[in-house]
């Protein structure tokens, strides 16, 4: 990335300031804007942004707001001339919903710290997260491969997800579980009254389901009511899956016990660790008309069928209204990606790399 790119980061909290230390590490040109004079004061000294701001043009914003600012803040760099903006709250429907220009791309990165604000921002946080995507129908397919590249550039691993799709899968695997965290830990500090040595005994596992609520309660109310449908509807499952494992536990049952313990286990190991070799990648090429949403609809369908992308490319025609979309995908995913393709009217090519 040259140093000619622009970025302003609103709101320099945890997330916005490892955001804007992660670019400025890459090259970029960061400013912040932010209304705290404290906040934006200290976001200067510890490098998280270069400069303090009012909305203005830039090649690249980042919406790092608290929940319910998101959509006007988005909306007034959008309106100030900000080529590519993109957000990082953790609910994508409602402001995906609310902000309706291509320059939008919504995002989710999946990384977090036990300390609080900008504190404990670093230029690391993302290396390895999954950063989701919820591009729409409307999105500009130049904006999504920019917000992707940044991804990239973080060290995350993007994927793309419908807003809705998102806010159904993230309250299983980020919503419900810090909620069941926040229940433990009320669990165990009514207990430690009656037996004070019960917080000394607490051991690594359970350390490990309680370590997200550590994290700030501040956003999670906004986070709770944006999300609430599919949070209740985890919670609902939850408790019948809880229900279920204590007549298993209370019947001794220890057949049924012992199989689901290994179903979890076996799921635990699958989870991924990361981008294959090179030789064990595909590229797949993917010819593409000049209409709007392409790149959202080939990303989308790679999540649908559960095929990471673990690079991508747009490659315009100098003549004619057509380009070619790039996307590196794991050998064994490849075959199956382009007959998905094929259903959907495109024709790809796939090159295996040596």
């Amino acid at each position: 990335m040259t140093q000619s790119r622009s970025a302003i980061i609103a709101g320099t909290g945890l997330i916005g300031g490892s955001v804007g230390m992660a670019l400025r590490r890459q090259g970029w040109r960061v400013a912040g804007v932010e209304p705290d004079p404290q906040r934006a004061s200290a976001a200067v000294a510890c490098g998280a942004v270069d400069r303090i701001v009012e909305p203005e043009p830039c090649d690249l914003a980042v919406v790092a707001t608290p929940p319910a600012h998101l959509v006007s803040v988005t909306q007034s760099l959008l309106d100030a001339g900000a080529a590519v903006v993109t957000d990082v709250g953790s609910v994508k429907a409602p402001v995906c919903a609310a902000v309706d220009d291509p320059r939008f791309v919504g995002g989710h990165p999946m990384a977090g710290s036990e300390q609080d604000g900008l504190e404990g921002a670093v230029a690391d946080l993302f290396r390895d997260a999954v950063w989701v995507l919820t591009p729409t129908g409307a999105t500009d397919d130049a904006a999504l491969a920019q917000v992707r590249e940044m991804a990239v550039q973080l060290g995350a691993l993007p994927i793309a997800l419908t807003p809705e799709r998102h806010d159904t899968l993230v309250a299983v695997v980020s919503h419900v579980p810090h909620l069941t965290a926040a229940v433990l830990m009320r669990i165990a500090e009514g207990r430690s009254s009656e037996h004070r040595a019960l917080m000394r005994m607490a051991a690594g596992g359970f350390r490990d389901m309680t370590r997200v609520a550590a994290g700030h309660p501040a956003i999670w109310p906004d986070i709770c009511v944006e999300n609430r449908a599919a949070i209740t509807e985890v919670l609902d499952q939850l408790l019948a899956e809880l229900e279920e494992m204590r007549v298993i536990v209370s019947e001794q049952d220890r057949v049924e016990l012992f199989s689901r313990l290994e179903a979890a286990r076996t799921s635990r190991r699958s989870l991924s660790t990361g981008a294959p070799e090179p030789s064990r990648l595909t590229e797949v090429r993917i010819a593409i008309s000049d209409r709007k949403g392409e790149l959202a609809r080939i990303t989308t369908l790679a999540a649908d069928l559960d095929v990471n992308i673990y690079d991508l490319e747009i490659a315009h025609s100098t003549e004619g209204a057509e380009g070619v979309v790039l996307a590196l995908v794991d050998s064994d995913a490849a075959d199956h990606f382009a007959r998905s393709l094929a259903d959907f009217g495109y024709r790809p090519s796939l090159n295996p790399l040596r």
